[in-house]
């Protein structure tokens, strides 16, 4: 299966390092075509669609916040729509909300079966970006992204927060196949490397099998790749080294 975007980024790794239109005009010349843009990026829709467009660069996928989605939505729709995105991912719920219990995770699959319900009337998709809570067992034996997946929502998987909740990313991409849109495309550094950086690594430094990995994502669905490191010290180094990774990966997959 052929991607329609393997090498976007995630343009929350560069947070730290404005200003946008000079990392978007770095990503385009080192080979991007895509990025996924983050909540506070739509409070300049304008400037954020300019600079997008200035440097041929598309965003086929955007993460907007829960409350957004149910506070907020006409707004979310009209600005997602303008910058050409095709589907609302949510990234997580809210750091004081994920520990619940059974019957709270099914309360979110409900919220989030209506929400996609919403989208679809819009003609947009909706997807859920997951971390590593999401595969911490409940006490009846399932896994909140059973619940919070349910048996329709497209799912934008990342990878390493699923290693990092002690789980085998192929075999839930694998469970998941069909459903699978995107990836979030990130590694992590041998133990006790890169404490400043959270311990994630740039693409291909890491101990992910990624090779495996990518044809596992490809094979699950996923149409667009997207490098992301939740805590860079030098982004544009993580841009470069991981793109120069992807490519590899893509090439030889």
């Amino acid at each position: 299966m052929s991607l329609t975007a393997p090498f976007s980024f995630q343009l929350y790794s560069a947070r730290k390092y404005p200003p946008l239109n000079e990392q978007l005009q770095f990503l385009a010349d080192l080979g991007y075509t895509n990025v996924e843009p983050y909540r506070q990026l739509f409070d300049d829709i304008g400037t954020l669609k300019a600079d997008l467009e200035a440097n041929g660069l598309s965003a086929l996928t955007a993460h907007v916040g829960l409350h957004d989605l149910e506070t907020n939505l006409d707004d979310v729709v009209a600005k997602v729509k303008d910058l050409g995105v095709q589907t609302v991912v949510a990234p997580a719920v809210p750091h004081g909300e994920r520990e619940k219990d059974l019957a709270g995770w099914k309360a979110v699959g409900r919220q989030l079966e209506i929400i996609a319900e919403e989208l679809s009337d819009k003609d947009l998709d909706f997807a859920w970006h997951n971390h590593a809570f999401e595969f911490v067992r409940l006490e009846d034996g399932s896994y909140p992204i059973e619940h919070i997946l349910g048996d329709t929502l497209g799912w934008e998987v990342d990878v390493a927060w699923i290693a990092c909740g002690n789980a085998d990313p192929i075999e839930w991409m694998e469970r998941y196949s069909g459903r699978v849109v995107a990836a979030h495309i990130k590694d992590l550094a041998p133990k006790g490397e890169c404490a400043d950086e959270d311990g994630w690594a740039d693409v291909g430094q890491g101990t992910m099998d990624w090779p495996a990995l990518w044809n596992a994502a490809v094979n699950a669905g996923a149409q667009i790749m997207i490098a992301e490191h939740d805590n860079p010290n030098d982004y544009k180094r993580f841009a470069r080294r991981s793109i120069d990774a992807m490519k590899r990966l893509a090439e030889n997959s």
